[in-house]
């Protein structure tokens, strides 16, 4: 995975629900290129990338990510408001069903109140997933889990879920 949308796991519910944030800022040269109105924005695209990486790690863990899990398709994404740079993004994803060709998730985005007390939904998106290795047979692959980094091994070990990814 060469960049990763999310900065920390906050909740895990196994095989059921994965809860990441992502503080959004300017040191991502990636959102200098987007500004509305004078404010810098995160794009709908990284917030739905955000997105399929936690639903994404919520399906993997299913399997202890022996299985190469890939986003096949974006069902459907609602998304009603901007995020600005120095606003906090929550990802929670969970899983609406799941068997050995894929999985199919939906989620929420909400974005910190100003007051920093409350969450305020930004959005909605239903993602589903492939387990390729069931479902390319034939196909080669890396023999490795390939979405696997430094920083999103990290970001396992800091939630305390190094574990799952030992294969």
């Amino acid at each position: 995975m060469r960049w990763l949308w999310i900065d920390c796991i906050t909740e895990h519910e196994e095989g059921k629900r994965l809860v990441a944030i992502k503080n959004v800022s300017l040191a991502e040269d990636v959102l200098h290129d987007h500004v509305v109105q004078g404010k810098t924005i995160m794009p709908f695209s990284l917030m739905i990338e955000g997105m399929a990486q936690t639903a994404g790690i919520l399906v993997g863990s299913t399997s202890r990510f022996k299985e190469k899990v890939i986003l096949a398709k974006i069902s459907k994404a609602s998304l009603d408001f901007d995020v600005t740079a120095g606003e906090t993004i929550r990802y929670d994803a969970t899983i609406d069903r799941i068997d050995q060709a894929g999985a199919s998730t939906s989620g929420t985005i909400d974005r910190r109140c100003a007051s920093g007390e409350a969450w305020e939904r930004v959005g909605r998106v239903e993602l589903l997933f492939s387990h390729i290795d069931n479902n390319m047979a034939g196909t080669e692959f890396p023999a490795h889990n390939f979405v696997f980094s430094a920083n999103f091994k990290m970001v396992l070990e800091t939630a305390g879920l190094a574990s799952l990814a030992e294969n």
